[in-house]
């Protein structure tokens, strides 16, 4: 996701996306454990992704 898509996004839209976005890291993991990752490179995507949802959530709850 880009920062200009997760700034049109509400509070409800980020913590959906929020909860969605640990599960497949979640599911990640355990790919990466029986070696059936296909891209490695998402897994530390996934998590640049989280924390720029909860960086613009945090602006928005102290706004």
């Amino acid at each position: 996701m880009k920062k200009q898509e997760i700034k049109k996004l509400s509070k409800d839209e980020i913590l959906k996306n929020i909860d969605k976005l640990k599960k497949d890291l979640f599911n990640f993991r355990f790919q990466k454990i029986n070696s059936q990752v296909t891209n490695p490179s998402k897994i530390n995507e996934t998590k640049i992704t989280i924390a720029r949802l909860k960086t613009v959530l945090k602006g928005k709850i102290n706004a």
